[in-house]
Protein backbone atom coordinates (compact mmCIF):
# COMPACT_ATOMS: atom_id res chain seq x y z
CA UNK A 1 0.00 0.00 0.00
CA UNK A 2 1.27 3.41 -0.95
CA UNK A 3 -0.08 6.69 -2.20
CA UNK A 4 0.47 5.41 -5.74
CA UNK A 5 -1.10 2.03 -4.97
CA UNK A 6 -3.87 2.58 -2.41
CA UNK A 7 -6.08 -0.19 -1.04
CA UNK A 8 -9.45 -0.30 -2.78
CA UNK A 9 -12.14 -0.64 -0.11
CA UNK A 10 -15.85 -1.30 -0.38
CA UNK A 11 -17.90 -0.68 2.78
CA UNK A 12 -21.36 -2.24 2.98
CA UNK A 13 -24.23 0.21 2.70
CA UNK A 14 -27.94 0.33 2.02
CA UNK A 15 -28.15 3.47 -0.15
CA UNK A 16 -29.13 5.43 2.95
CA UNK A 17 -27.33 7.40 5.62
CA UNK A 18 -25.59 5.31 8.26
CA UNK A 19 -23.39 6.77 10.99
CA UNK A 20 -21.06 3.75 11.05
CA UNK A 21 -20.47 3.99 7.30
CA UNK A 22 -19.24 7.57 7.69
CA UNK A 23 -17.37 6.70 10.88
CA UNK A 24 -15.25 4.15 8.95
CA UNK A 25 -13.93 6.88 6.68
CA UNK A 26 -13.37 9.32 9.53
CA UNK A 27 -11.28 6.64 11.19
CA UNK A 28 -9.34 5.84 7.99
CA UNK A 29 -8.67 9.53 7.34
CA UNK A 30 -7.23 9.92 10.83
CA UNK A 31 -4.76 7.06 10.29
CA UNK A 32 -1.39 8.38 9.12
CA UNK A 33 0.11 6.90 5.95
CA UNK A 34 -2.95 4.79 5.16
CA UNK A 35 -3.92 5.22 1.54
CA UNK A 36 -7.21 3.94 0.19
CA UNK A 37 -9.83 4.44 -2.49
CA UNK A 38 -13.49 4.21 -1.51
CA UNK A 39 -15.22 1.94 -4.03
CA UNK A 40 -18.63 2.16 -2.34
CA UNK A 41 -21.10 4.88 -3.20
CA UNK A 42 -24.24 4.94 -1.04
CA UNK A 43 -25.24 8.42 -2.19
CA UNK A 44 -26.26 7.36 -5.70
CA UNK A 45 -28.94 4.65 -5.68
CA UNK A 46 -30.33 3.46 -9.01
CA UNK A 47 -33.19 5.66 -10.22
CA UNK A 48 -35.35 2.72 -11.24
CA UNK A 49 -35.36 -0.97 -11.96
CA UNK A 50 -36.19 -2.27 -8.49
CA UNK A 51 -34.16 -4.93 -6.72
CA UNK A 52 -32.33 -6.07 -9.85
CA UNK A 53 -31.02 -2.55 -10.50
CA UNK A 54 -29.85 -2.30 -6.90
CA UNK A 55 -28.08 -5.66 -7.16
CA UNK A 56 -26.39 -4.59 -10.38
CA UNK A 57 -25.22 -1.34 -8.77
CA UNK A 58 -23.73 -3.25 -5.82
CA UNK A 59 -21.89 -5.59 -8.22
CA UNK A 60 -20.57 -2.62 -10.19
CA UNK A 61 -19.26 -0.95 -7.04
CA UNK A 62 -17.66 -4.19 -5.82
CA UNK A 63 -15.94 -4.76 -9.16
CA UNK A 64 -13.02 -2.44 -8.35
CA UNK A 65 -12.61 -3.37 -4.68
CA UNK A 66 -9.84 -5.45 -3.11
CA UNK A 67 -11.50 -5.89 0.26
CA UNK A 68 -14.98 -5.51 1.73
CA UNK A 69 -15.65 -4.05 5.16
CA UNK A 70 -18.91 -5.45 6.50
CA UNK A 71 -20.63 -3.28 9.09
CA UNK A 72 -22.16 -5.54 11.73
CA UNK A 73 -24.51 -2.72 12.77
CA UNK A 74 -25.86 -2.45 9.23
CA UNK A 75 -26.33 -6.22 9.05
CA UNK A 76 -28.50 -5.97 12.16
CA UNK A 77 -30.58 -3.24 10.47
CA UNK A 78 -30.70 -4.59 6.92
CA UNK A 79 -29.73 -8.25 6.79
CA UNK A 80 -31.08 -8.80 3.26
CA UNK A 81 -28.89 -6.24 1.48
CA UNK A 82 -25.77 -6.83 3.55
CA UNK A 83 -26.07 -10.56 2.88
CA UNK A 84 -26.41 -9.84 -0.84
CA UNK A 85 -23.27 -7.67 -0.77
CA UNK A 86 -21.36 -10.41 1.09
CA UNK A 87 -22.56 -13.02 -1.43
CA UNK A 88 -21.48 -10.85 -4.37
CA UNK A 89 -18.13 -10.10 -2.74
CA UNK A 90 -17.41 -13.75 -2.03
CA UNK A 91 -18.42 -14.68 -5.59
CA UNK A 92 -15.71 -12.24 -6.70
CA UNK A 93 -13.22 -13.78 -4.22
CA UNK A 94 -13.03 -10.61 -2.12
CA UNK A 95 -12.15 -11.01 1.56
CA UNK A 96 -14.71 -9.86 4.12
CA UNK A 97 -13.54 -7.93 7.15
CA UNK A 98 -16.35 -7.60 9.66
CA UNK A 99 -16.35 -4.48 11.80
CA UNK A 100 -18.14 -4.97 15.11
CA UNK A 101 -20.94 -2.75 16.36
CA UNK A 102 -19.59 0.65 17.41
CA UNK A 103 -19.27 0.86 21.18
CA UNK A 104 -19.65 -2.90 21.51
CA UNK A 105 -23.36 -2.52 22.25
CA UNK A 106 -24.22 -5.79 20.46
CA UNK A 107 -22.43 -9.00 19.58
CA UNK A 108 -21.31 -9.69 16.04
CA UNK A 109 -23.85 -12.12 14.56
CA UNK A 110 -22.61 -15.70 14.14
CA UNK A 111 -23.30 -15.61 10.37
CA UNK A 112 -20.86 -12.72 9.97
CA UNK A 113 -18.20 -14.41 12.09
CA UNK A 114 -18.56 -17.57 10.00
CA UNK A 115 -18.07 -15.77 6.69
CA UNK A 116 -15.40 -13.25 7.69
CA UNK A 117 -11.73 -13.45 6.89
CA UNK A 118 -11.32 -11.35 10.03
CA UNK A 119 -13.53 -9.75 12.67
CA UNK A 120 -12.25 -6.49 14.18
CA UNK A 121 -13.43 -3.94 16.72
CA UNK A 122 -13.42 -0.20 16.24
CA UNK A 123 -10.23 0.32 18.19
Amino acid sequence: MSEKNPIRIFVTHAFAGNPDYHRVFEYLESTPNFFYVNCSSPDHPPAGGGKEAIKEEYRAQLKNAEVVVVLASLYLENEYWVTYQMDAAQAANLPLIVLGVFGGTADVPAELKKRAAEVIDWN
